[in-house]
């Protein structure tokens, strides 16, 4: 991607929005790679901060069950313009900053932005309320089904990191363009399958265990499809959209996805050695995942922004 050559593929890195995610560590990275050559995408969420944002607005944030199980933000329009408001402006402002600070030249993207994330909007889901299913219409969220990677690559040739954040471009069936709210996890595993990237994302845990409650459990190495069978098993909560972004990611061209811890002393540089849960491209069996799968699953899937 850059002026530089590597040998190295360029990463993706998804930083969380969560209160006990400390960015610090991984800016520092990020400073560190640039300084070896290597090409970078920072991907942020910041859920935390919306709802934030939302309660001294006097709205409360609404989470809704799906048919699946899956919980997550239902956003109305309401709550999209704080969404825009909270992570297009002051979370990538405050994230392009602090990298300056770090002498990284980088640069805050909207998925708006040059089209970079696109996709349909998804204007109703199915949820499920006092036990009964129903479809919920008003809301503003998508899956990025196209990432303008020529925008990314540009940006990198030219010297720069690009900060890239929710909302992404959701296409309207009549031919418009809303911005809709859109899962950051998934949002960087489309962004490092059209570069070819390595994925990292760094959580509020040091990777997937077998336990959820023993750390002394962690799965290190995923490569083969029953691997990645007994990682899914082990995935539970907010790890589930963790691991189904991995597969997306290297679904679609990145060579190896890392859950790491965020707060770690060198996150991204630690993970990159061989810390946190690695996922390669091998544990992805052909036909693993049909089109009609992920469709349903995006059907019945509410968004989360973490």
């Amino acid at each position: 991607m850059s002026a530089a050559e590597s040998t190295d593929p360029p990463v993706v890195v998804k930083v969380g929005g969560a209160k006990a995610v400390d960015p610090a560590g991984a800016i520092g990275d990020v400073a560190r790679l640039v300084a070896e050559d290597r090409d970078v995408v920072v991907v942020h969420g910041g859920s935390t901060a919306v709802d934030e944002t939302l309660d001294r607005l006097g709205i409360d944030p609404e989470y809704v069950e799906s048919a699946s199980g899956v919980t997550g933000r239902f956003t109305d329009a309401e709550t999209m313009e704080v969404f825009e408001m909270v992570m297009a402006g002051k979370l990538n402002t405050e994230l392009v900053a602090s990298l300056q600070e770090a002498d990284v030249d980088a640069v805050g993207l909207s998925g708006v932005d040059g089209g970079l994330l696109s996709g349909p909007r998804k204007s109703a889901v199915r949820v499920i309320e006092n036990g009964k299913k129903k479809i919920r219409r008003g809301d503003h969220s998508g899956k990025p089904e196209s990432v303008n990677a020529a925008l990314l690559e540009g940006l990198a040739a030219d010297g720069y990191v690009p900060v890239v954040s929710p909302p992404m471009a959701g296409q309207e069936r009549d031919g418009g363009v809303t911005p809709v709210n859109t899962d950051a996890d998934r949002a960087a595993a489309a962004i490092a399958g059209a570069l070819g990237a390595e994925l990292v994302l760094l959580t509020d845990v040091s990777g997937v265990y077998a336990d959820p409650d023993d750390p002394e459990t962690l799965i290190g190495s995923v490569s083969t499809p029953a691997d990645l069978e007994a990682l899914e098993s082990a995935a539970e909560g907010f790890m589930g959209k963790k691991v189904m972004a991995a597969e997306e990611a290297l679904s679609n061209g990145s060579p190896r996805v890392i859950v790491a811890d965020a707060n770690a002393a060198d996150p991204i540089v630690d993970a990159l050695a061989g810390g946190g849960t690695h996922v390669h491209a091998n544990a992805i069996a052909d036909g693993d995942r049909t089109d009609a799968d992920a469709n349903q699953a995006d059907a019945d899937t509410p968004t989360e922004d973490a």
